[in-house]
């Protein structure tokens, strides 16, 4: 069973991370959706650049060539970056071919996080998540999960695989949060990992100001720490440069429990 940060007391010099079956998750990352071409390389470049060691790609994003080429081009040992990527739907079936496909054009002998980017025709398909599960034992793969999955259609897996998924990545943010959800993925031993975090949320919220300006920072920092405190990792996107940096920059303070549960007001 994986298991959450301890956020009790948080890791102020770094990014924290979770527990995963193959290796830990930093809690923030580099998202890639709508990223392109040279813009995708110079993004991860960046990120890679300014500290980020977590960069999610998917097969149906059409960037993992360039996601890979940033990786090659970079100082940074591929051993110290957290890949992850993932199967469309329309690929289930076809679920080794799209794996070595994307080994190929990421560049790298494995992936440290590979999930089922929807489920297939909208059902849990335990046939798929059994090839995940080969092709994870095989060593192409370090952790396997789902994203865009009800804890419903995870319980399906769980039961009729044996194996629960290390990752749920699922739209999240102040706005959308709910503490069952949160709660039921915890208990199961699955990691929440959130996207979309700015775009779903009223960054005008005045609860965002009033913690910005107690911490001398951004609201948008603000909802990364949230999710940070929280234990729950997050992918913001950005091609910005400057943009980039700011998300990075949120390992210079920490959310009190009142502050935590006054931004978690939002998702009510």
């Amino acid at each position: 069973m994986t298991t959450g940060p301890d956020t009790s007391r948080p890791d102020l010099s770094g990014i924290p991370t979770a527990a995963l079956p193959g290796g830990d998750i930093p809690l923030l990352g580099l998202g890639t959706w709508q990223s392109e071409g040279d813009d995708a390389y110079r993004s991860v470049r960046h990120a890679l650049d300014v500290g980020y060691r977590h960069v999610d790609t998917a097969t149906g994003y059409g960037n993992e060539s360039q996601v890979g080429r940033a990786l090659a081009g970079s100082s940074v040992d591929r051993a110290d970056v957290f890949v992850t990527t993932k199967l469309p739907p329309d690929a289930a079936g076809k679920e080794r071919e799209t794996l070595e496909a994307s080994l190929r054009d990421l560049g790298t002998e494995y992936v440290d996080l590979w999930l089922i980017h929807w489920p297939p025709s909208g059902e849990a398909s335990p046939w798929v998540w059994e090839r995940f599960v080969e092709l994870r034992n095989e060593g192409k793969v370090r952790s396997i999960g789902v994203s865009n999955y009800s804890v419903e259609q995870v319980d399906i897996l769980s039961a009729q695989v044996g194996e629960t998924p290390a990752v749920d990545q699922i739209p999240w943010s102040p706005a959308d949060y709910d503490r069952k959800v949160a709660s039921e993925l915890t208990t199961r031993g699955v990691v929440l990992e959130g996207y979309s975090p700015f775009k779903r949320t009223d960054l005008d919220a005045p609860v965002l100001a009033d913690v910005a300006a107690a911490h001398g920072v951004t609201p948008t920092q603000v909802v990364l720490r949230w999710h940070l405190d929280h234990g729950f990792v997050v992918i913001p996107k950005s091609v910005t440069p400057e943009r980039i940096e700011a998300n990075f920059q949120v390992t210079g303070f920490s959310l009190s429990p009142e502050e935590l549960a006054a931004v978690d007001a939002l998702g009510q």
